[in-house]
């Protein structure tokens, strides 16, 4: 496989990815960290580092939008939920394998 073609299928795979998280309302944030270690807002500062080393200069409430599909403030709003105590716990034991970029570990 060329690079070219690793590259548009990764492409596509990312806005398949972004596109079932802003279907999936129900899931928390807290969740996507507690069991895989990035969430939304991982991958917005993702999107955002990665404009940034082409040249871009977004803010990263503009990346958040791209990655929630409205402003962040709005998904808050209608989806977020206050986290329980169980996940809280599990957040701050889950730390250490957080993905870096989250700032979190």
């Amino acid at each position: 496989m060329d690079d070219k073609t690793r590259t548009e299928i990764e492409a596509a795979v990312m806005r398949a990815l972004v596109k079932h998280l802003q279907e999936r309302t129900d899931v928390q944030n807290i969740d996507l960290m507690n069991l895989a270690g990035f969430c939304r807002n991982c991958l917005a500062k993702w999107w955002k580092a990665e404009a940034e080393a082409r040249g871009f200069e977004p803010s990263y409430d503009g990346a958040r939008e791209v990655i929630y599909g409205m402003p962040y403030g709005e998904w808050k709003d209608k989806y977020q939920r206050e986290a329980t105590p169980e996940q809280q716990n599990r957040y701050e034991e889950t730390k250490p394998l957080h993905a870096k970029i989250s700032g979190h570990n």
